[in-house]
């Protein structure tokens, strides 16, 4: 044979060539074209010491396969290369490298330094100052701080070869380098736990360096660290002053290293912006730029010294992953003018901000612009997010002349812009809509002949877009939160649209520190200490802190992430927080009993059975059940989902947790441990059906999703299952056709049904037009997911809600694997099906998902009574065609396949 192709996109923790792997023992994944026999890998250092060679390792697998040379050191740059064999031929070598970050705290000399002015109004409110609608009367320049700029000048000798600057802050900060950005990063160090971990960015500025005197510039905000944050939009939930920190580590041709730390030399002085508030938005006057700040020669004299603090090294982390960019930039589709200003349509509902730019300006000129996701029914302006501090406005002050301006530390979730303090009609070309979010790479794609299909993949696609950034948030306009429950049951879906894996475990880690010492893992992450501090001052669903389906998402993300990314570490890191939920989880159980059996005198059986069942405290349920939101105010309506059903989903959630810890435990080889998980698993299912599942097979509450999760989490008797399921078809079929499902329940619906074998209900919940459906926001012109079913009204009545949530978008794992036919059956699509659904109603579909082996995609085509299938399928992946006449084997490559439908 000829000799195989060399292996292509090299990674490392999943990244190209990254500078700063944030840990020791890094992975290394390629891609061949081939079916591998053996591989060889090498590390070496940039002067060409080998740190690691593999030799002949006799293994077919290509991704993440973990370093075993000697330890790795810090802030050190390292190559790699790997070959690859094939029928006994090697493929030619393949380079990459990579670079290491500051892995310790003993490798920071720096000080944080602190700017000295910093005066604002520490702004808090609870969640029934949110309802009632209260807030604060002065205007945001009363009760907001400026950012700060910072500026330390530094010398560099000749021959410089290589310069890394790592930089954080508790803010938000950019980092300028002689008049030039460090990078295209925005809103950095991102959303962190604070108290326990942040997260240091690194930048390879030696290209911006010049022999003799240089600047370092930092501008520097509340961010997350100060900033208003939350459902209640309160301020200073993790400190009240922002500061930053930074080294910048110098080489010479010579070998010698010079190390320039913040510290007492660093001068401040208040920037441009009067204010800079996530939430809130910014205003900013480019009269006030002191010009020339951040380059040699700035006579700095007027500036105020900083305050160096000491210490504090211990939560400092290397960034994992991929940061916040500008990712992509929309042109304006239309505008109008309208007496509040000109109204302009981006036609798609993001997360980011306004690049305007504004000609033959007057020196002054103050320019206003406003977001909101959707206009009113008469096209009049409407704000869809009222509430404290979310204000989301943005104020330019031109200085004179051509301008071009667009904010550096806010963002905003909107659709419209509107613009005011224009002077004359504005030009469609000077305005874009600038999409921010975390740069994950887009690894799968799926499209069907039936264009609302299309549009609901789009809208699931741009809802991920818009909340994936820095943590998975709920929405990007109201809360920005990390919610656990929404990522818990979304995971799925997120994994066909980009790569999450680096971008998710980051997350988890910042969950784990939030994990409390009673085991209980919070409903969201990171959590502030505000946020603790208003649950204990709270009563009901204000008072929650850990809740059953939000909390299960410590076992439930970290298993999705296994199962298709096959990444065994995520386990590790993880297993350890899901036993100490599982063990709160436990002792509760055996301490409480549902308040209805609290003056019954039980038996003895039932008595254990119920001190196995976590059936007790306050959840939030299957939130937001349609049906139980009806024609109720939201303050009323948030309530009842979760009494009707908390007693029931909190143990399903409890069994379900068991299991998966379980299945990781089987992963790590501890199978005594998987054995016992197993064993509690079974043990909590008979509880649960002895007390909730009566000999018809029904469920205390006639609620859909009470029934899905049931079946889901295989709480029903196996006799009884079909009893149970018919129960659910008839309750779908009750409400026409339409789904009545929450947030836990509703990822679940479809493939219940259609394993149940109702496959035609599922299809026809999935094609349903009428409120609630997906079809039906489709119709309606979503253009991503929204938070209620009826956030616009049969009647056209908009309401104030989110049109940007994520969480009922998962119906976008189905169409993937029902509707296009992709389905992993393995960890890591090492094994896979392709199993069209030609019966879904649409005649050609094509999709393609990214697995650690290359693309697997299928383009299907249907006629009346045949149906043409087109599957690519990489090397390493074990895949067949599934249909009804039986199953195909695929070998790698493309293949074309005709099925016969008659």
């Amino acid at each position: 044979m000829t000799n195989p192709s060399t292996a292509r996109d090299l990674r490392i923790e999943y990244l190209s060539r990254p500078i700063a792997v944030a840990t020791r023992v890094p992975r290394f994944s390629w891609i061949v074209d081939h079916a591998q026999e053996a591989f060889e890998l090498e590390v070496a250092t940039v002067t060409g010491r080998i740190v690691w060679a593999s030799g002949h390792r006799y293994s077919a697998e290509t991704s993440l396969l973990e370093y075993g040379g000697e330890p790795l050191r810090s802030d050190t740059d390292y190559t790699w290369r790997v070959r690859s064999c094939a029928e006994g031929a090697w493929t030619p070598w393949a380079s990459s490298s990579f670079g290491t970050g500051l892995w310790d705290a003993a490798d920071w000399v720096a000080s944080w330094v602190e700017p000295v002015q910093q005066d604002a109004l520490v702004e808090r409110w609870s969640i029934v100052d949110w309802i009632r609608g209260g807030g604060p009367e002065s205007p945001p320049e009363d009760r907001l701080r400026p950012p700060q700029l910072l500026r330390q000048p530094f010398v560099v000798r000749e021959e410089l070869v290589r310069a890394r600057l790592y930089a954080t802050a508790r803010g938000v900060y950019s980092a300028f380098v002689n008049g030039r950005r460090a990078d295209d990063q925005v809103l950095a160090p991102g959303a962190d736990a604070y108290e326990h971990r942040i997260s240091v960015q690194a930048y390879d500025i030696s290209a911006a360096l010049v022999e003799g005197e240089n600047v370092l510039g930092i501008a520097l905000a509340d961010g997350w660290w100060a900033g208003r944050l939350g459902l209640t939009g309160s301020s200073a939930q993790f400190g009240t002053r922002v500061s930053a920190i930074w080294q910048l580590h110098l080489e010479y041709v010579d070998g010698t290293t010079e190390v320039v730390a913040s510290g007492p030399d660093v001068r401040s002085a208040p920037g441009p912006w009067a204010y800079a508030d996530l939430f809130v938005g910014e205003r900013y006057d480019r009269r006030r730029v002191p010009a020339g700040w951040d380059l040699a020669g700035f006579d700095d004299g007027g500036w105020m010294p900083v305050a160096a603090l000491d210490g504090d090294h211990d939560v400092l982390r290397p960034f994992a992953g991929e940061p916040m960019r500008r990712v992509l930039e929309l042109p304006a589709v239309s505008a109008d003018d309208t007496a509040g200003g000109t109204i302009v349509d981006f036609g798609q509902v993001i997360a980011g901000r306004v690049r305007l730019r504004v000609q033959g300006a007057e020196p002054g000129q103050q320019i206003t612009i406003e977001h909101t996701e959707t206009l009113a029914a008469d096209e009049t302006w409407f704000t869809n997010i009222a509430g404290i501090n979310k204000e989301q406005t943005d104020v330019f002050i031109a200085a004179g002349g051509d301008e071009q301006w667009e904010p550096e530390f806010t963002f905003h979730g909107f659709r419209y812009a509107r613009v005011s303090g224009l002077r004359g009609p504005l030009v469609l070309a000077d305005i874009v809509a600038v999409v921010i979010a975390s740069d994950l790479a887009q690894t799968g794609s799926f499209a069907a002949s039936d264009a609302r299909l299309d549009r609901l993949h789009q809208n699931v696609v741009w809802s991920q877009r818009g909340n994936f950034l820095s943590v998975p948030m709920d929405c990007p306009q109201r809360e920005r939160a990390g919610w656990t429950g929404d990522i818990q049951a979304f995971a799925g879906a997120a994994t066909n649209n980009a790569q999450i894996a680096p971008f998710l475990s980051r997350w988890l880690a910042n969950l784990r520190t939030d994990q409390l010492d009673d085991g209980r893992v919070p409903i969201f992450s990171p959590r502030s200490p505000f946020d603790a501090e208003a649950a204990a001052n709270a009563q009901g669903i204000g008072a929650i802190v850990a809740a059953a389906g939000w909390s299960d998402a410590i076992a439930f993300v970290p298993w999705t992430l296994y199962e298709r990314y096959g990444d065994r570490r995520v386990l590790e890191e993880n297993v350890d927080a899901m036993l100490r939920w599982i063990g709160f989880q436990r002792a509760v159980a055996a301490a409480e009993l549902p308040a209805r059996l609290a003056d019954e005198e039980l038996e003895d059986d039932r008595r254990r059975a119920q001190a196995l069942l976590f059936n007790t405290g306050d959840h939030f349920g299957d939130w937001l059940t349609p049906s139980t939101m009806a024609g109720r105010p939201i303050h009323e309506a948030i309530g009842i989902a979760p009494a009707l059903t908390s007693e029931y989903v909190a143990p399903m959630f409890q069994a379900q947790t068991l299991t998966v810890a379980a299945s990781v435990a089987t992963v790590l080889d501890r199978h005594t441990h998987a054995a016992e998980l197993r064993d509690d698993a079974a043990a909590v299912r008979a509880a649960f059906a002895a007390e909730y599942v009566d000999a018809e097979g029904d469920l205390p509450v006639r609620l859909q999703g009470v029934y899905v999760l049931a079946l889901a989490f295989d709480m029903v008797p196996a006799a009884l299952r079909p009893r149970t399921a018919a129960r659910l078809a008839q309750l779908v079929r009750e409400n026409g056709h339409r789904l009545d499902t929450g947030f836990l329940s509703t990822p679940y619906l479809l493939d219940v049904l259609w394993e149940a074998g109702y496959a035609d209900l599922a299809r026809s919940i999935l094609w349903q037009r009428e409120m609630p459906s997906w079809l039906y926001e489709v119709d309606h012109g979503a253009t991503t997911i929204w938070e209620a079913w009826d956030a616009i009204g049969p009647d056209g009545e908009i309401r104030a809600m989110s049109f940007n949530h994520y969480a009922p978008g998962s119906v976008d794992d189905w169409l993937y694997r029902r509707v296009a036919g992709i389905r992993s059956t393995s960890p890591g699509f090492r094994s896979a099906v392709i199993e069209p659904d030609f019966a879904c109603g649409v005649d050609d579909v094509r999709a393609h998902v990214g697995t650690p082996y290359g693309e697997l995609a299928v383009h299907w085509h249907r006629t009346a009574d045949a149906a043409s299938v087109v599957v690519d399928v990489p090397f390493g992946v074990a895949a067949s065609l599934v249909t009804a006449h039986g199953t195909v084997d695929l070998a790698p490559g493309r293949s074309t396949h005709q099925v016969d439908l008659s």
